[in-house]
């Protein structure tokens, strides 16, 4: 088995951590639970009077539970990593790892709720967890599933974002404003090109088409067109109204109606975002591009290209998935100060400014972008700060979240 799984001794080396450890989080209390007046405070019978004061005004959850810095990391174990539908017991070690980072890099209290995957909806049993958490991190959830599920949370009082679109498009757009910083090119004039319509290519998409909510920065990309595996998607495509939300990608790119597959899309291109599948991208489809072209190229973990077969082919710039690789493109690099934000503006949701605000502060946080270093280090907690605050500012101006 894990000779098949390809990962060598650095797997065997993670089954002994993980053995070792028991996972890779734990529950301490910060009180002291150490004298019969401590016992008094904590539980019983002094806690009746906190329990009375939050019947009394909800919103005092936030200062006397945990509420106020918790993250619930949701997932039904359906699309885990590249590994597909494995199910909600296999899927725990990824989302405790993805709760160490929350502690780590932001502070915040994390916790995995790991549903199984034959649960048709569990957008009722994710609402009802709520009280407990300051936000919901939906992850590694099936598209269009995990669109429904998060637009059904949307109301519910307390940010709710799947990293798996909205972490990933942040990224993209960082790294996207430093290549046109490093290269000279208009961030306004860009064609950009994106290979895959699930989860992160929709959110994507989407974002790039909205970057005008940020009045100091141009409005958007010229054009975009979005490639899922039966090619171009246009408004005429037979089927397209069968699914809602590659409709509305047809909507909202490829004005000029372009049909074909993805050689015919990238022809011309200044920008080719790849979300979908390795290998599927070639030297000569590169060479199409238009001259100096930025290639992102973010299958894991195999990308759509390799980058020394893509420079070879003239790419300016290339970015992958890949931590051994340079320029990696990892949504770590949004999601906790994106909830740190959240949750410091006791924000109702996350929008799209805050969004946005986000790609700006991690895109600005690296002075002098290099074409082998668009992003800063995941490993850089100064920038996790910068970020939650630019997203804090950005959910009070937005009216989402308050001053404190």
């Amino acid at each position: 088995m894990r000779e098949q799984d390809g990962l060598g001794e650095i797997g065997e080396e993670s089954l002994a951590l993980h053995a070792r450890f028991q996972g890779k989080i734990e529950v301490r209390a910060k009180v002291p639970l150490t004298t019969k007046r401590d016992l008094a405070r904590a539980y019983t019978p002094g806690v009746a009077a906190v329990c009375r004061a939050i019947q009394q005004d909800r919103s005092l959850a936030y200062r006397y539970t945990m509420k106020g810095n918790s993250v619930a990391i949701v997932t039904d174990g359906s699309a885990v990593l590249g590994l597909g539908n494995i199910g909600g017991y296999a899927a725990i070690p990824v989302m405790e790892g993805k709760a160490a980072l929350f502690k780590k890099f932001a502070g915040i209290d994390a916790v995995p709720i790991c549903f199984e995957s034959y649960h048709t909806d569990f957008v009722d049993e994710v609402r009802n967890i709520s009280p407990v958490f300051g936000g919901i991190n939906l992850e590694d959830i099936a598209a269009p599933k995990c669109f429904e599920v998060e637009e059904s949370l949307q109301e519910i009082g307390i940010p709710v974002m799947h990293d798996d679109q909205h972490g990933t498009a942040i990224v993209v757009l960082a790294a996207l404003l430093n290549a046109c910083r490093v290269t000279g090119k208009d961030f306004s004039d860009l064609n950009v090109v994106i290979s895959g319509a699930g989860a992160a290519g929709y959110a994507i998409a989407r974002l790039l088409r909205r970057i005008g909510y940020r009045p100091d920065v141009c409005e958007t990309v010229r054009e975009i067109i979005v490639c899922d595996r039966k090619g171009i998607i246009h408004r005429n495509r037979e089927g397209l109204y069968a699914n809602k939300y590659k409709f509305i990608l047809a909507d909202e790119t490829n004005h000029a109606g372009r049909t074909g597959g993805l050689t015919d899309a990238l022809k011309g291109a200044d920008v080719c975002v790849g979300v979908s599948a390795a290998g599927i991208i070639t030297g000569d489809m590169v060479r199409a591009m238009t001259p100096e072209p930025i290639v992102f190229a973010m299958a894991n973990p195999v990308p759509e290209i390799m980058p020394d077969l893509a420079r070879e082919a003239g790419a300016a710039i290339v970015a992958t998935g890949r931590s051994d690789l340079p320029n990696q493109i990892n949504n770590a690099l949004a999601f906790p100060g994106v909830f740190r934000g959240a949750l410091d503006a006791r924000a109702t949701r996350i929008t799209d400014e805050m969004k946005i605000a986000a790609a700006h502060a991690i895109a600005g946080y690296v002075k002098r972008p290099r074409r082998d270093r668009l992003l800063p280090s995941i490993l850089d907690r100064k920038m996790t700060c910068v970020v939650g605050e630019a997203v804090r500012e950005a959910a009070v101006e937005s009216g989402v979240g308050v001053n404190r």
